[in-house]
């Protein structure tokens, strides 16, 4: 059963660099494809990017300025780094599985970042 798990500071100052970490078990992460998806409070889910199977990443066009995610094969994790934080980006972010016709079908617990100074 293919776990994740997301880590990383749960606060982040304005201007500062937002990275998190997820970590994958009971699967290799180059036979999936990975995404992160944040929701920040009282809003809908917002697909932020993913990494493909190959290792190719894609990404949101309204982030694709400031994000970037990567893939450690030898360490089975994906990390996402969003450059520039504001408070805007305050969410919970998770990351997840993609199945067939990008259903995200296994789901990290999701982590809370906060971007306050």
């Amino acid at each position: 059963e293919v776990q994740l798990q997301e880590s990383g500071p749960g606060l982040v100052k304005p201007s500062q660099t937002l990275s998190l970490t997820c970590t994958v078990s009971g699967g290799s992460i180059t036979s999936y494809s990975w995404s992160w998806i944040r929701q920040p409070p009282g809003k809908g889910l917002e697909w932020m990017g993913a990494i493909g199977y190959s290792g190719g990443p894609y990404y949101s066009p309204s982030l694709k300025s400031r994000t970037s995610l990567s893939r450690d094969t030898s360490k089975s994790q994906i990390t996402l780094q969003l450059s520039s934080a504001t408070p805007e980006d305050t969410a919970v972010y998770c990351c997840t599985k993609v199945g067939l016709r990008w259903s995200f079908d296994s789901w990290g617990q999701g982590t809370q970042v906060t971007v306050s100074s």
